[in-house]
């Protein structure tokens, strides 16, 4: 469904894990950001591609490598594609393809076109790089923590920012790769909304804002969080620790589970086992 739209900008929603996919139209080109989850969904987001495109190329710009982030990719077969050098040089590839192939077959779903990973055309390897195309300048933040290859994007003119997974309006900080690079990237999120005029910001899970105050509530709930589960950890305090799990929405083994990942994470870089 259609979470978000203006006169450049369409935030397409799925019914798995709120995840978006962001359509944005400039005037020289349409970038297509995270294309999923389900055959029917992606195939309403090709649509509206279609419409809009005119004789603008496509870029498939992708925020990381989760399966379910990179699951369309084979959808846009023509585009070219932007990825962090992360991206670029994934060490398990072939895992994220296990995995949609798994999705595919829990549900009974036939893959309505090939699977693969992201071939990177556009190799992003250091903040602030840009790629100016006419008039349109996309300018990048490595975004590390939540994995190894995440990626900040801010789209001028349209003070577009896509903050992949990050800064949700309900979502807890999943910490897959580092909770130290989590915290960086949250210090980075506060320089890069402070640096560039930001209108809109879609996070990878949840609800598109254009609020400046709810932004900063955002990255002020995961920088709380992270430090109450820091030292939680350190101080052995099991009891705040299982309070913690109890903040996370939506709770479920996956929530169990992401919980237990970052206590393990905490425990490995700040109490040193």
């Amino acid at each position: 469904m259609i979470q978000f739209q203006n006169e450049s900008l369409t935030v397409f929603q799925s019914a798995l894990f709120q995840t978006t996919c962001t359509v944005a139209v400039t005037k020289d080109l349409v970038i297509v950001v995270d294309p999923n989850w389900l055959p029917h969904e992606i195939e309403e987001i090709k649509e509206h591609v279609a419409r809009v495109k005119g004789r603008r190329d496509v870029y498939l710009l992708f925020t990381h490598g989760d399966f379910d982030h990179i699951i369309g990719y084979h959808a846009f077969p023509d585009a070219k594609v932007i990825g962090s050098k992360g991206l670029h040089e994934h060490p398990q590839k072939e895992q994220k393809l296990e995995l949609i192939q798994q999705f595919y077959n829990e549900y009974y779903i036939v893959p309505p076109y090939e699977i693969g990973f992201p071939k990177v055309d556009y190799v992003i390897c250091e903040d602030g790089q840009q790629l100016v195309l006419g008039d349109t300048t996309l300018t990048f933040y490595l975004a590390e923590g939540h994995t190894h290859d995440g990626l900040f994007t801010l789209v001028e003119p349209l003070g577009l920012w896509v903050a992949g997974d990050y800064l949700s309006n309900f979502e807890l900080p999943f910490i897959y790769y580092s909770a130290k690079a989590y915290e960086e990237t949250l210090q980075k999120a506060g320089q890069v909304l402070f640096n560039h005029k930001v209108s809109v910001m879609v996070p990878g899970h949840g609800q598109t804002t254009s609020d400046q105050e709810e932004i900063k509530r955002r990255i002020q709930l995961s920088q709380d969080y992270l430090a109450r589960l820091i030292a939680a950890v350190v101080d052995k305090d099991l009891e705040r620790q299982s309070a913690l799990e109890k903040e996370l929405p939506f709770r479920s083994n996956f929530t169990k589970e992401c919980h237990r990942e970052n206590v393990e994470l905490v425990r490995k870089e700040y109490a040193g086992r």
